[in-house]
């Protein structure tokens, strides 16, 4: 750092801001000390600085895949709230495998971290209970977890109650739930979503017809869009779906257009996430909201409120959730 220092023309400490992307450095100066680091390649000592500070300046963020649009989106907005601090994120994926998800919290893993950010699908009560990660960490998600954790949920009944209700307004009568569970050895965001659908139904005096209730594993776009066409070959009759993810809307929406169905004249459709991509389908998707701007920021809040006090009383937040209405249901739009 000293010698990038002499070569530019500055001190030690504006090689620092730089490198640790502070903001208090002009942008000439800035792009002199960028370029004299690309010349002598020096590279930041994560070892050393970790020995120095007790920092390394990342936050890890584990989900089960990469390639669900909500968790892409998830990861990009949290890189994009840590980057005003010079925090870097880096993301890995479990594929919901338990032992992944163990491996992830292995101390010689959580040791890259400062803080870790988990949607845990795979660990049950018993495996979190079971371990003591010696870096704070914050629970992304449904599952059920021990109190001592903080963890940071979405208004899952709420919002597919909010749905729902939204389909039986606009007429709907045969209201499926696409992505839907009614048992599970612990709670999840299936049958969280799938009660607020039945307690919708129970709300409208329109019964629970268990054939209405479709099931899937992965909750892909491919899956959703098999299931729909199957459930309709085989006659099963509905006016509107509850997708319980948006990613599940669009493959009910291709499997609908695959069936000869139209939506929303002959079938209505809701899903839930807002994702970027709902906003743009044709017709656009009527979904759940479920303020992803506060879930990031309350994640990121409890990790810091553990980096300063590790004793910290745990906090369990849920997000709000909010209807998104568009032209996949033939309600009023929202504002």
């Amino acid at each position: 750092m000293s010698d990038v220092a002499r070569a530019a023309g500055v001190s030690v400490m504006t090689v620092s801001n730089v490198l640790n992307e502070r903001t208090n450095v002009g942008a000439d100066t800035r792009l002199r000390v960028l370029e004299v680091v690309e010349e002598l390649g020096y590279e930041i000592n994560l070892t050393a600085r970790r020995l120095r500070s007790g920092r390394t300046g990342t936050i890890g963020l584990i989900v089960p895949q990469f390639d669900l649009h909500y968790y892409g989106e998830l990861a990009s907005r949290i890189s994009e709230a840590l980057a005003p601090e010079g925090m870097h994120l880096v993301v890995e994926q479990s594929g919901a495998s338990r032992e992944r998800e163990l491996s992830a919290l292995s101390l010689a893993r959580l040791q890259q971290y400062d803080g870790v950010l988990l949607s845990a699908v795979g660990l049950d009560m018993a495996d979190l209970d079971r371990i003591h990660p010696d870096v704070p960490i914050v629970l992304l998600g449904e599952q059920a977890v021990p109190e001592r954790y903080h963890r940071v949920r979405m208004g899952n009944v709420e919002g597919a109650r909010l749905a729902t209700e939204h389909l039986v307004g606009c007429g709907a009568r045969r209201v499926a739930v696409l992505g839907g569970k009614t048992s599970a050895p612990h709670p999840e965001m299936a049958t969280y979503r799938t009660d607020g659908w039945s307690q919708a139904l129970d709300q409208a005096g329109l019964p629970h017809d268990p054939a209405l209730v479709i099931p899937l594993t992965t909750y892909s776009i491919a899956e959703a869009r098999s299931a729909i066409s199957a459930a309709v070959d085989g006659g099963l009759e509905v006016d509107a779906i509850f997708a319980v993810t948006d990613e599940v809307a669009i493959g009910a929406l291709a499997g609908l257009h695959d069936a000869g169905l139209r939506v929303p004249e002959d079938v209505q459709l809701a899903g839930f996430d807002n994702l970027g991509i709902s906003a743009h389908l044709v017709p656009g998707l009527t979904t759940i909201d479920p303020d992803h701007p506060t879930l990031v920021t309350e994640a990121l809040r409890l990790l810091r409120r553990q980096l300063k006090d590790r004793t910290a009383d745990p906090e369990h937040v849920v997000s709000g959730a909010r209807l998104v209405a568009r032209g996949t249901t033939r309600g009023r739009s929202a504002p």
